[in-house]
């Protein structure tokens, strides 16, 4: 059953046990910081919302009545409750401002975040920060359970349960060795049908870069593609060694191709009508991010 009005009344159950305590409004009023009439006023209104007398007022003080003395009893643990809620709550409140808690996507985290932290350590340097690496998923679910306080993805969805905002973008690469057959041809942009019978090397299920090819796929065939060739590898890492041995066409964020493309050891495909270009979205809870989290949000957009 929901919970009557008066209930929500805690300073004044808790004066009401300071009065059974010091045996005074007056002196109770002292403990709490009030004159005391605004004390006197306090627990007349608690007693008509409680629809019972509490104290008898003498010279020589205050005393509970038999009522007064039952819901004092009952009080205790409520008040002890509610200051319990209160002390954890500030507690709270001072761990998120003095620590920042990020999740990134492989792509952010890998070539962005650690810039943008070293930026925010200049600015605060005894600031406690943790970042976490996963894919665009679990950052999603990180930041949904509010165990980060910013999450940065590269996924093409941004749920509408969490705040965004986009930061940068990102460009997908679709990458081979110097010698794997298709190199020879790179100068030739190739058509989205070439690449079904193609071993394409892709991130895990959950991965921004993954979801970002198979939909520009998807939307240049007209179609959801059967891809029977497809690896999926759990990190960027993994499929630039597979690309490198052979195995296939590898599809990462430009800025982790780049090193390799400009050395020669790996040639970079274009293919018609797919445009692959991401955006970088940052993720929080709520409807505006904590004081630290907005200022690397703004550091993020600045630079990415």
């Amino acid at each position: 059953m929901p919970l009557p009005p008066w209930i929500s009344d805690l300073p004044a159950l808790d004066l009401l046990i300071s009065v059974a305590e010091t045996g005074s409004v007056g002196r109770a009023a002292q403990v709490h910081g009030i004159t005391q009439p605004s004390a006197s006023a306090r627990l007349a209104k608690l007693e008509r919302r409680l629809g019972v007398p509490l104290l008898v007022r003498s010279r020589r003080g205050s005393l509970l009545t038999p009522a007064g003395e039952a819901v004092v009893a009952w009080s205790h643990g409520v008040v002890d409750a509610a200051q319990a809620l209160a002390d954890g709550v500030l507690t709270l409140r001072a761990d998120r401002q003095a620590r920042l808690r990020v999740s990134a996507s492989l792509t952010v985290a890998e070539h962005l975040v650690p810039a943008w932290l070293l930026s925010l350590r200049r600015a605060h340097p005894g600031l406690d920060i943790s970042a976490a690496v996963a894919n665009s998923n679990g950052v999603i679910e990180a930041v949904r359970s509010g165990t980060v306080d910013l999450g940065f993805v590269e996924s093409p969805d941004v749920p509408a349960d969490l705040s965004s905002r986009v930061v940068g973008d990102d460009r997908l690469a679709l990458v081979v060795a110097a010698g794997y057959p298709l190199a020879a041809h790179a100068w030739r942009p190739l058509r989205p049908t070439d690449l079904a019978d193609q071993p394409l090397l892709l991130r895990e299920p959950g991965s921004g870069t993954r979801d970002t090819f198979l939909r520009a796929l998807e939307q240049a065939l007209g179609f959801a593609p059967k891809l029977p060739h497809v690896i999926s590898l759990g990190s960027t890492t993994t499929i630039l060694a597979t690309v490198r041995a052979g195995g296939g066409v590898g599809v990462i964020s430009s800025r982790a191709a780049a090193a390799a493309i400009a050395s020669g050891e790996l040639v970079e495909l274009t293919v018609d009508g797919m445009p692959l270009v991401r955006p970088l979205n940052a993720l929080w809870l709520g409807r505006t991010p904590t004081p630290l989290a907005a200022e690397l949000l703004t550091i993020a957009a600045a630079t990415a």
